[in-house]
């Protein structure tokens, strides 16, 4: 699954390109201002079926990214952007979309983000971004915001790249959770179709049947996946697996710009 490549993590020592000393500089608009250093902590709890991490990584939503005070660019780390960041936060689209009252400030965020990796062709990693503003509509109880988001989401992944089969399970559980019934049944039927990895198939089963029950709700992967007893979730390492063999810590570092 994508992420946002163009970014890496903030730094909470020494001056560095885009971190001037009284602060950090934002790389779209050279505006200063105080960022607190995330690192994200490994999820103890095992994630939702959409590979939103588990607790307590799942609380810090409002850490995972940082936003200028002074253009209202957004990203994990500000002092970085595409090339073609600039003239995206200065069209009119992002200026409507930052000011967009009836959405969720922290939700606003991520679409912000989403918006910029969108405009600069990074279309996986916009979905994954607008995914996050999804998961803060479904903290606030606005279920309409997301399962739009989740619509929306679902076609930027599908506008990318060819999506791999966990990339498609995570499409099929959006779709599921947005309701989109018929969708969301042929996608799963697919997927199954194309044979795809055992842990994949656990889980697409599962799904499968929560198509067929109508069932919108959030379900983890615990559900489709054995839990062990002291060690983190296997779908940590499963179901997030990659081509390249990593897991979803890995996934998780990558959103968050950590190499």
């Amino acid at each position: 699954m994508a992420s946002p490549s163009s970014s890496t993590g903030p730094s909470s020592t020494g001056t560095q390109a885009g971190r001037p000393a009284g602060g950090l500089r934002c790389a779209v608009c050279g505006g200063e201002s105080r960022q607190p250093p995330f690192r994200p902590g490994p999820p103890e709890q095992a994630p939702d079926l959409d590979l939103r991490p588990g607790e307590p990584l799942r609380g810090t939503m409002a850490r995972w990214l940082q936003q200028c005070p002074h253009c209202s660019y957004a990203a994990p780390d500000i002092g970085r952007a595409h090339p073609a960041a600039a003239e995206a936060v200065a069209a009119a689209p992002f200026r409507a979309l930052i000011t967009e009252t009836s959405h969720p400030l922290l939700a606003r965020r991520f679409l912000a983000w989403a918006h910029v990796l969108e405009e600069t062709g990074a279309l996986h990693a916009a979905a994954e971004a607008t995914l996050h503003a999804a998961w803060v509509a479904d903290d606030m109880n606005r279920p309409d915001l997301a399962a739009s988001w989740r619509l929306e989401a679902v076609a930027l992944w599908r506008s990318g790249p060819p999506l791999d089969a966990e990339q498609t399970v995570r499409v099929i559980d959006a779709l599921r959770r947005a309701e989109a019934w018929e969708d969301a049944a042929a996608t799963v039927e697919g997927l199954l179709a194309s044979q795809p990895p055992e842990a994949v198939a656990q889980v697409t089963a599962l799904e499968r049947r929560l198509v067929a029950a109508r069932d919108a709700g959030r379900h983890t992967m615990a559900s489709a996946l054995p839990p062990p007893a002291r060690r983190p979730h296997v779908a940590q390492q499963r179901i997030g697996r990659r081509a390249t063999g990593e897991g979803l810590w890995s996934w998780l570092r990558q959103i968050f710009g950590r190499r």
